[in-house]
């Protein structure tokens, strides 16, 4: 176990010194905190553009906002977020292989099932830090301004976006044992996300594909019940599993 904590905390000053903590840290506040203030900033706009918007025959009406539209901001925003994390860590495993550092590792003892594990721990870390962290900030702002409570199964739905985030980085990481390029991971990764998309819009077994998890709107504003959710959130917590373990033996097959 101490092996496996020293090159977790070799991954995590990597991802200090690259700088790429910092761009997810900052990205994930100013969402959280843009989500609620373009709801805050709705009507004053509407106020700004009703003179223009009069000449053209269009009668703004006053505009009322709540805690929904900065929920209904906040799952427009966190897709960017995990499209942004996903660019900026499908080489963390195609970056070892092309600059050789990895053999540096191995041959100190390391055992490789220990590199992929701390590779996998430490991005899915990242996102649940990233995520929760944005989630929160945005509770505490709509919390002080209006009342979150009109957002129903909140939490649930958050659940649901978190999860469907693990499991495209769980693909990443599976991919980027694979692949040798960065390029090969984003493509399989989007590949397999759209084809998820795909499968999903054939009625019979939209309940069980990965990206159903996605349509948080749909929770919040009640068009749907938590149980439709359930068969799709039990077959991405196993297909997370299947790809971070299926890791292990992809790499150590690996050439490095």
């Amino acid at each position: 176990m101490r092996s496996l904590f020293a090159f977790m905390k070799k991954e995590w000053m990597e991802q200090c010194r690259s700088g790429r903590l910092m761009i997810l840290g900052m990205l994930f506040i100013l969402f959280g905190i843009m989500n609620p203030a373009v709801a805050k900033l709705t009507p004053w706009l509407f106020q700004v553009m009703a003179d223009s918007l009069a000449e053209s025959g269009i009668t703004v009406t006053s505009v009322t906002v709540s805690a929904m539209d900065s929920w209904v901001q906040f799952f427009k925003n966190i897709p960017i977020g995990l499209i942004v994390f996903i660019l900026l860590q499908s080489s963390i495993f195609t970056r070892e292989y092309q600059t050789g550092t990895l053999v540096l590792v191995l041959t100190k003892g390391i055992e490789r099932y220990k590199v992929a594990a701390s590779k996998a721990a430490v991005l899915s870390i990242l996102w649940t830090a990233g995520y929760w962290l944005c989630f929160g900030i945005t509770f505490a702002y709509n919390a002080y301004f209006w009342d979150n409570s009109v957002a129903q199964n909140l939490a649930f739905s958050a659940v649901c976006w978190w999860m469907f985030g693990l499991w495209v980085i769980a693909l990443s990481v599976l991919l980027s044992a694979l692949a040798k390029s960065n390029t090969g991971v984003l493509a399989g990764t989007g590949g397999i996300v759209l084809a998820s998309y795909l499968i999903g819009l054939f009625p019979k077994v939209k309940e069980y594909v990965p990206t159903l998890l996605t349509d948080g709107n749909s929770l919040i504003y009640g068009v749907s019940e938590a149980r439709t959710y359930s068969a799709a959130m039990i077959v991405t917590v196993i297909l997370c599993v299947v790809c971070f373990a299926a890791c292990i033996p992809v790499f150590n097959k690996r050439q490095v």
